[in-house]
């Protein structure tokens, strides 16, 4: 999985919930998932940059967004792959690759390779919407 130096923006488990909302904590904090075809990025074609929502991070860009059907935002690639930190996850079960925000350690959602996307790099980064904001650009 991805080396990475530690993260940047570290704050106090106090800081961070004075910070974000109960359902965002929940995701960035706690390594939540927010509810299949519920994010506000689920459908939008809006153009611009996805930003970490706990750090403001550039993360992914929306001209690497495409529609994977699978129930969150998909991407096939980050911006910048040192924004972003990939973690084996043998959770619930599964063997997945986490992915994190590099710059705050802040969960985003998953990473699945070679399943046939039909994208560029034949990855699907299935993230939470509610781990993002959306800078619209002009395009």
């Amino acid at each position: 999985m991805t080396q990475h130096t530690p993260p940047t923006v570290v704050k106090s488990d106090a800081e961070w919930r004075a910070q974000l909302t109960p359902q965002e904590y929940h995701v960035l904090r706690e390594a939540g998932t927010e509810r299949a075809f519920t994010g506000e990025y689920t459908d939008t074609k809006t153009v611009g940059v996805y930003r970490c929502r706990a750090c403001d991070t550039e993360l992914f860009r929306s001209d690497t967004k495409f529609e994977s059907h699978c129930g969150w935002p998909s991407f096939y690639a980050p911006s910048d792959a040192q924004n972003v930190v990939l973690i084996e996850d043998n959770t619930l079960g599964m063997r997945r690759v986490e992915v994190r925000c590099a710059t705050c350690n802040s969960h985003l959602g998953h990473v699945f390779h070679g399943e046939g996307y039909g994208t560029p790099t034949d990855d699907r980064y299935c993230i939470n919407s509610i781990s993002l904001t959306l800078e619209p650009t002009e395009g």
